[in-house]
């Protein structure tokens, strides 16, 4: 049975005439620092599924230690190059070849309470030294709706206009790594996109897993974060490759989630309806919460094509039947900035 659910995600994986046409009009190859991540492979397979379709012949390449097995392989099989390299080794990024389109995935977040000083060192330091090596191609820049502080639930989420106040070091070093970009593409004129997510989900990991997970064990679900935005990772990451054509200078930056302020509670009810479990829930709805506004997104891109309904459906589905999950929280639920 998890074949026909394989086959259903895959169908919503699958490129848009959209991202297929501006892949086609796109100059040079495309660089993915930090493929080995758990957005990485997908976003790499989309782009390599978009060229193919363009008829425009270019590389993807993916850069990253690729310490994981099976997982240097899995990207030569779906047609992304591979190079293993160490971006805080100044030799590895010395020797990476110079691209036109640079995605760049590089960062750290979990774990970093007790390695503040290894969180900036790859989050705000390592960035301008990318910034310099690729100063003369466009940038895309993942970070994070983490910049932003809880906003009220009613105000409908922190637009791109919102100034940034970081609640905990790990949001603060995510600011310093765009503040870093921003100015090395003021200094040489590098076209740039800050692409600033939260939260993406597959069928493998998320909120929406989290939740599922608590609803069928029985765990209690803490409310105080009651409310989150989420996305279907196929549908952020075409249009983290549709960012491409919007890279500018000074840099634009992008807010990229569903359109939902979704509520954890209903959520958790919608799980509960589907595993025929009562969710257990503890503390309250704080009257704030992390959430962006992602409107000019979806007047670059368009709605999301995965709703919020489908996606707890084949989250539902993909645990009943036994599917593989990868054990990484998201942490959503934290308040303080303590990751």
């Amino acid at each position: 049975m998890t074949e026909n659910i394989l086959a259903a995600v895959e169908a919503l994986l699958q490129p848009s005439a959209a991202l297929v046409a501006e892949m086609a009009a796109l100059e040079g190859d495309i660089l993915i620092l930090g493929v080995g991540g758990k957005i990485g492979p997908s976003l790499a397979k989309l782009a390599k599924q978009a060229i193919d379709k363009s008829g425009v012949p270019r590389k993807v390449i993916g850069v990253s230690r690729l310490t994981e097995p099976g997982l240097k392989e899995q990207l030569e099989q779906d047609g992304i190059e591979t190079i293993a390299a160490d971006l805080m080794n100044e030799e590895d990024l010395a020797a990476l070849p110079d691209v036109k389109n640079v995605l760049y995935l590089a960062g750290t977040k979990f774990g970093t309470t007790g390695k503040e000083a290894f969180t900036w060192a790859m989050n705000a330091y390592l960035p301008g030294r990318v910034a310099e090596k690729y100063r003369n191609s466009r940038i895309v820049v993942y970070s994070t709706g983490n910049v932003y502080p809880l906003t009220p639930v009613l105000a409908g989420g922190a637009a791109e206009s919102m100034a940034p106040a970081p609640v905990g070091e790990y949001g603060q070093s995510c600011l310093g790594r765009e503040r870093v970009f921003q100015h090395f593409s003021g200094k040489y004129n590098t076209p740039l996109l800050i692409y600033r997510l939260n939260y993406a989900n597959d069928l493998q990991y998320g909120v929406l897993l989290e939740i599922a997970k608590s609803v069928r064990d029985g765990k209690p679900i803490d409310l105080r974060m009651g409310h989150v935005n989420v996305i279907w990772q196929g549908d952020a990451n075409e249009m983290a490759l549709r960012s491409f054509t919007h890279c500018a200078v000074p840099a634009k930056l992008l807010n990229i989630t569903g359109p939902e302020t979704a509520p954890v509670r209903w959520i958790a009810g919608e799980f509960g309806r589907i595993f025929g479990k009562a969710p257990v829930f503890l503390h309250e709805e704080e009257t704030t919460a992390l959430l962006s506004n992602a409107a000019e997104s979806f007047r670059l891109f368009g709605y999301p094509k995965v709703s919020l309904k489908e996606m707890i459906g084949l989250t539902a589905a993909w645990m009943e039947q036994g599917g593989r999950t990868i054990s990484k929280a998201t942490h959503f639920q934290e308040r303080e900035g303590q990751f």
